[in-house]
């Protein structure tokens, strides 16, 4: 089935493919044989699709043979190398005969039929022209878009829009000695309706290597690309938790706008499941809802479920309306189903729903933000070490926001907000460990903030010059009165405000000159920037602190103004930061080659406000470098590191090489250091093993006498603690790739705690040409492994002018 983000689905896994050789003839082979002397052919610039419907009729018959001979409106018979011409449809054979007053064509003799690409042949062909009434004996057919074909016994044509076919094979492999091919479709008969889009296969058998895999005995799939209910291939993997899984698709084309998957399966250590997806689309809303069940776990005696839907919608007055929900039955769903839940914080389960409106240089928006925090917190659990602290929701975030550019080149910004802060329902302090839960006491409350800016930019192709100056202004109204003892200012308020200015001057330069790097002419870039910024010491340890942390120390971060994100705490500063990047670039493509960068802040003074909570006295930063490097050919090394002067060695490190010296080869390397927390070795690749080489096998045919020989490629991904010795996560698969079909076996680990982890084991078998059958293990090796590519990814179907007649 094919999918998209609209609802729009094509079942693959039928036998669509079969369709098109009648196709061919369903709209073709009504042509009468005609013979206009003096013919005269153009040339044309280019090769044009040929007309269809009552065009086509329009079209002229073009007829030879050695001999053409014949009776006025009774008979014409064309003998030897005969050819029949019209529009893109040729026919060929040793003889070819029109029966005027029966309007009957006939085909003896090494006929062979080509359209589109599509190429057939068969040794006889009858057809009543107008009627579009005959057959064709034991036809063979051949489809360029697909690079598959098969043959039949006979296709009965009962007019222009119904046919019927008997004994229709299809592969896409060719025959391997007396073994046949490597996949073979058979159905003991097809019926094709053109006008209903609609084929029902009677006796539909799938061999592979010879042996059934799967069969039915009534089929029922589309002629064409359009969406058609009916079953999917089915789903087969195994996992150490739920057991072996098998599932099989149901899809249901509701309406043109509307269309529903469901899933049943079968888990062998849990029971039944079903999965459904309902996906719809209206000309002002659309969206995707999501529910897996399982009514009845067999390992924990309870139903479980998970449920996700988003929906996007276009309301009245320039008003967008946004909405996400994701929930989970229990605690340990994370665990037990860890592909069944699609976030990037599978325990913690964002619910949210928004409308923005745009009103000229306004923009105004309403939010509500939930959390659902997955953790278990039974005293016998080990794992229960790990606990974690939920984000604030919002119940409700309401602003507005707004940038107005004045003709002096002044640019003003201001965002006005209003929330109400509450603790996720069942949330824990950061101290809870088994057997000592601690209820979350965190402050709870209402705040309303106005961020204010003012800025006059300078930009020239060479440099820029900005200063600004911002305000940032919040006033609290807490459900309980501030406990803070050494804050007497704070201390037993419930409503407090603050107001914190800032001032900077960003200033940036560009210079480049040519110049020659190992015979190379190159363009390179000398880049320094400057950021100054003033903010004076506001007193915050008392104040709540609903959704600001410490930033990530990097190259991004440390050219802005806040050492925090978000609104609560303003980091104090009166600092100056200096940096300098240096790029080479070819001077045709501007493609970047190298790129090294140095960047450090100084204080002016101590820093008081900060996210460790202790005061910097410190006046040099730690120096960041950075470098990313495609000097050589086929690697790319990029790297950044964190240097501290104090301690005289590498705070922070990552370092990365990927060596690609062609399509499916990929092998790279990462190592990361967060010195005192984490020491990671990250391994990926995805190699050939043995056999030929990705070009080879690419350009082999994918029938012929030939047989698939095909390509063993490796893959996989290895995550390793060195801190502690262990590996996290890992991905080990392999593929091979015989051309006409692909067989992908993948092993995944998750790690869910200290000494647990999910395993599963992902099988799947891709018909070239027809479907994919099994577990789909590809998004995975996708998302897991950089430079990993689809051995069917991007590959065009060929031309019909490839096999053009």
């Amino acid at each position: 089935m094919r999918r998209s983000r609209t609802p729009r689905r094509t079942p693959t896994a039928r036998l669509a493919p079969l369709a098109a050789a009648l196709a061919l003839t369903t709209s073709g082979v009504a042509a009468q044989g005609e013979a206009d002397a003096g013919i005269e052919l153009q040339l044309a610039p280019s090769l044009q699709p040929a007309p269809r419907g009552d065009a086509a009729k329009k079209l002229p018959i073009v007829l030879q043979a050695r001999e053409v001979r014949g009776r006025p409106d009774l008979e014409t018979v064309a003998e030897g190398d005969a050819e029949f011409r019209r529009g893109g449809l040729v026919i060929r054979a040793d003889r070819l005969s029109y029966d005027h007053p029966d309007d009957l064509a006939v085909a003896h003799g090494n006929v062979r039929v080509s359209r589109d690409g599509n190429i057939y042949t068969g040794p006889d062909l009858q057809l009543k022209v107008q009627r579009f009434e005959g057959f064709f004996l034991s036809p063979t057919y051949f489809f360029s878009r697909t690079g598959a074909g098969g043959s039949a016994q006979r296709i009965d044509f009962i007019d222009d829009q119904r046919a019927i076919a008997t004994g229709a094979t299809y592969t896409s492999c060719p025959p391997d000695g007396s073994a046949g091919p490597a996949w073979l479709l058979s159905t003991r008969r097809v019926k094709l309706d053109f006008e209903a889009n609609e084929g029902i296969a009677e006796g539909a058998v799938l061999r592979f290597l010879g042996v059934p895999i799967l069969g039915a005995p009534v089929l029922s799939f589309p002629l064409t690309d359009e969406r058609k209910s009916g079953w999917l291939p089915p789903s087969i993997n195994i996992d150490n938790r739920s057991g072996l899984q098998t599932s099989v698709p149901y899809y249901w084309n509701i309406a043109p706008n509307r269309d529903a998957t469901f899933t049943p399966g079968i888990l062998t250590k849990r029971g039944v499941s079903l999965g459904t997806e309902f996906r719809y689309l209206e000309p002002r809303y659309a969206g995707v809802a999501k529910v897996d069940v399982l009514p009845n776990d067999r390992i924990t005696g309870r139903a479980r479920y998970a449920l996700d839907w988003g929906h996007e919608a276009e309301l009245i007055n320039e008003t967008r309306f946004a909405m996400h929900l994701l929930r989970a039955s229990d605690d340990e769903y994370w665990k037990d189903f860890p592909r069944g839940i699609k976030s990037l914080t599978p325990r913690l389960l964002l619910s949210d729903a928004q409308a923005i409106r745009d009103a000229g240089a306004w923009t105004t928006y309403a939010r509500v933000l939930r959390w659902q925090v997955l953790q278990n917190l039974d005293p016998q659990n080990p794992e229960n070490q790990g606990l974690i602290v939920a984000p604030y929701e919002r119940l409700p975030q309401i602003g507005a926001r707004t940038v107005r550019r004045f003709g002096s080149g002044l640019e003003f910004g201001f965002e006005g907000e209003f929330n109400r802060f509450t603790n996720p329902v069942g949330t824990v302090a950061p101290g809870s460990v088994a057997g000592t839960t601690i209820p979350l006491d965190r402050p709870t409350g209402m705040r309303v903030h106005a961020l204010a800016s003012l800025a006059r930019p300078w930009v020239t192709p060479g440099w820029s010059l900005t200063p600004r100056l911002s305000l940032n202004a919040a006033t609290y109204s807490l459900d309980r009165p501030i406990v803070s003892p050494s804050q007497p200012q704070f201390d037993g308020r419930s409503s407090v405000s603050r107001i914190i200015p800032t001032f900077s001057v960003d200033s940036a330069w560009t210079f480049e000159r040519e110049t020659s790097w190992f015979g190379r002419v190159v363009r390179q870039t000398l880049e320094p920037r400057l950021l100054y910024v003033n903010t004076p010491f506001r007193e915050q340890t008392g104040l709540p602190n609903f959704d600001s942390a410490g930033k990530d120390f990097n190259f991004e971060s440390i050219y802005t103004e806040n050492a925090f994100s978000g609104i609560d705490r303003v980091s104090d500063a009166h600092q100056l930061t200096a940096g300098v990047t240096t790029r080479l670039l070819d001077p045709l493509t501007g493609a970047e080659a190298l790129r090294l960068g140095v960047a450090q802040r100084y204080l002016f003074r101590d820093q008081k406000v900060t996210p460790e909570g202790t005061t910097l006295t410190q006046r040099f930063s730690d120096v960041l470098l950075l470098g990313s490097s495609n000097l050589v050919t086929h690697w790319n090394l990029d790297a950044s590191l964190q240097y501290s002067p104090d301690s005289n060695r590498i705070a922070r490190s990552i370092v990365g090489v990927r060596y690609s010296p062609g399509p499916f080869r990929t092998v790279n390397a990462t190592y990361r250091l967060t010195r005192g927390l984490t020491e990671q070795v990250e391994l990926g690749w995805q190699w050939p093993l043995y056999g030929r080489t990705p070009d080879e096998a690419r350009a082999a045919p994918s029938s012929g006498s030939q047989s698939c020989k095909g390509t063993w490629y490796g893959v996989g991904r290895i995550n390793y603690s060195t801190r502690d010795s262990r590996i996290t996560d890992s991905i080990i698969g392999t593929e091979y790739d015989a051309g006409c079909w692909i067989a992908r076996v993948v092993a995944e680990r998750l790690s869910t705690g200290r000494a647990e982890a999910t395993t599963r084991l992902l099988f799947q078998l891709e018909l070239v040409g027809l479907s994919r059958l099994g577990s789909n293990p590809l998004q995975v090796l996708k998302d897991n492994i950089p430079g990993y590519r689809l051995l069917r990814d991007g590959t065009a179907p060929p031309a019909t002018t490839r096999f053009y007649d």
